[in-house]
């Protein structure tokens, strides 16, 4: 179950990259002084990123619980 582990770490770690991205994305609408309508639908697209990141992310720690709790 050790494996287990090792790619739950690595499928968090990639939902840890998405929801930087995410956060990336909505700093640089807003540096790029987009009127409202273009605000909120960078911000829309965005959320889209961040919770399949998030949910990406906690697949990810629950498989390296299981695995930490098999082991």
């Amino acid at each position: 179950m050790e494996i287990m582990i090792y790619i739950g770490a690595a499928i968090s770690v990639v939902g840890l990259v998405g929801l930087i991205l995410s956060a990336l994305r909505v700093m640089r609408a807003k540096k790029a002084g987009l009127d409202d309508d273009g605000l909120r639908e960078a911000v829309r697209r965005a959320m889209i990123l961040n919770f399949g990141a998030l949910m990406l992310s906690a697949f990810g720690l629950i498989l390296v619980v299981v695995g930490v709790i098999l082991a």
